[in-house]
């Protein structure tokens, strides 16, 4: 009888991009929409996703006819859902549609996300620890004005990089080493049980108030992983930061198109 070939037992694991999309987010209304350059913010994300290469498909879901509208304009796939009370309950209704083994929920504000973050986070999926429902991206903060913005959600490790709390509020206090600050990135892997347990559970007080839907898990005592990425990107949240990601924009085009000059061959001399 003839061996049976590497190729032949490995897995072909399908996953799909998930970017969740509202209008009427408190801090920016029509944040999806909002121009970065000349396209629109979720535009930039869903270019994200497509440069990811552990990814075998990206949509955008949304309950809002303008963000469905502007989908279909700029080619982009599109299921519409109903209201939800965070981004991952929309990716769990719009996974009874997507058949895949994994969903990555890319949050529509982070138009600069790493694809190879994205990578990262699909990869992790396969090497999850038993009780472990989601992996979830991180980075180290330096800047202390981000530590401080409410906006900026932070999360504490504990053993094994399982995560122990998320806050809005600078976590842990340091009231005895100096602590290091890790951001949560809008950037979550999840099993398809996985989101169909999420979308089943109550949310509980802790995530009505922090309003970081990660806390539903850990309330209720399952595991999220915490995968450690480089992320060098702007989060949108508030006009302010479309301003700083406008300026971060214009500087990568620059430095694109310096580096594209530098090496173009010199032009022939006329004879």
């Amino acid at each position: 009888m003839a061996s049976t070939t590497a190729a032949q037992t490995h897995t072909v694991r399908r996953r799909i991009a998930v970017i969740p999309c509202r209008w009427a987010a408190s801090r920016f209304p029509g944040k999806p929409l909002a121009r970065l350059g000349d396209k629109p913010l979720l535009w930039h994300v869903h270019q994200r996703c497509l440069e990811a290469k552990r990814l075998d498909g990206v949509v955008v879901a949304t309950d809002d006819e303008r963000i469905e509208d502007a989908c279909h304009q700029l080619g982009i796939k599109c299921l519409r859902t109903g209201e939800h009370h965070t981004g991952t309950d929309r990716v769990a209704e719009s996974a009874e549609h997507l058949s895949a083994d994994a969903y990555i929920n890319v949050q529509g504000d982070e138009p600069f996300i790493d694809p190879a973050a994205i990578d990262a986070v699909s990869e992790a999926l396969d090497h999850m620890a038993p009780g472990t429902l989601a992996v979830n991206a991180y980075t180290e903060l330096n800047d202390a004005g981000a530590v401080l913005d409410h906006n900026v959600v932070k999360v504490v490790l504990g053993t094994g990089s399982n995560a122990l709390m998320f806050s809005r509020q600078p976590i842990p206090y340091p009231r005895g080493d100096r602590p290091t600050y890790l951001r949560q990135l809008g950037l979550y892997g999840f099993t398809a049980k996985a989101l169909s347990l999420f979308r089943h559970l109550p949310q509980g007080p802790l995530e009505r108030a922090e309003g970081i839907e990660m806390l539903r898990l850990i309330e209720h005592g399952h595991g999220v992983r915490m995968l450690s990425v480089t992320d060098q990107g702007v989060a949108v949240d508030t006009p302010e930061d479309l301003e700083r990601a406008e300026a971060l924009l214009r500087s990568r085009l620059r430095t694109r198109q310096s580096s594209s000059s530098s090496n173009s061959p010199p032009s022939a001399l006329p004879s």
